[in-house]
């Protein structure tokens, strides 16, 4: 519709200027529907701490342990089901990402997305002291999350529920990823930091995918430098 009124527009002045002897787009009928609105991909730092709060972390390893773990990484759905016990270095207090867990053809343990998946993340001190103490009597090589087969559509439905429940926007396991990320830019980590952290090939993928975030930290930029050469006298 919006093409359809710029080109009648032109279409009009030309028939004004004697350019043409009438106009085609008189009896033209826009069809098409509404736009669908589209769904929020991540929450902002409130929501999220919200949804934390929501969540039922008890003194086992369950699936709202896997959504806490998932918000705070920023690791992939199959990186988180790969997880074993000896991928935990709590000393350090980080976390290996060196293999997946096939939850779609149940073939168990898999390769990383790409060589830049495999990677050590840092947990805050919080993350360390919880699952120190959930994993400690899990095998070391057994995959903590997994007891029987998995779906990302059972997850999630969980995520949805909590995310009902406590009156916020409805978002996808993946979503947790890009929420992990796009706080992580708002709060002034480098792009190529992000990137490492969640496992991307290249910053150009960073920046692809969180293009919106960037800009929205770009207009701030643009207003801070002007609020800085206002004060120079």
């Amino acid at each position: 519709m919006d093409f359809h009124h710029q080109l009648k527009s032109a279409i009009l002045d030309a028939v004004d200027e004697g350019l043409i002897d009438r106009d085609p787009t008189r009896k033209v009928i826009i069809k098409g529907k509404e736009p669908r609105q589209k769904k929020i991909k991540f929450l902002n730092q409130f929501e999220l701490h919200t949804l934390i709060k929501s969540l039922n972390l008890g003194n086992e390893i369950n699936f709202d342990w896997l959504i806490l773990l998932i918000a705070k990484t920023g690791m992939r759905f199959s990186e988180a089901l790969g997880l074993t016990p000896k991928d935990f270095d709590f000393s350090h207090q980080t976390v290996s990402i060196n293999k997946t867990w096939d939850y779609k053809e149940k073939c168990g343990f898999q390769q990383t997305k790409n060589k830049s998946s495999v990677r050590k993340i840092q947990l805050d001190w919080m993350v360390v002291s919880q699952f120190a103490g959930l994993i400690k009597n899990i095998p070391e090589d057994q995959p903590i999350f997994i007891n029987k087969d998995i779906y990302n559509s059972t997850i999630n439905s969980i995520l949805a529920r909590h995310c009902k429940k406590v009156n916020i926007p409805v978002i996808t396991i993946h979503g947790l990823r890009h929420t992990h990320a796009s706080l992580l830019l708002f709060a002034g980590v480098s792009i190529a930091s992000v990137a490492k952290r969640l496992g991307h090939a290249s910053m150009t993928t960073t920046q692809k995918v969180y293009l919106h975030v960037i800009q929205e930290l770009e207009n701030k930029d643009v207003d801070l430098v002007m609020r800085s050469l206002s004060g120079l006298s």
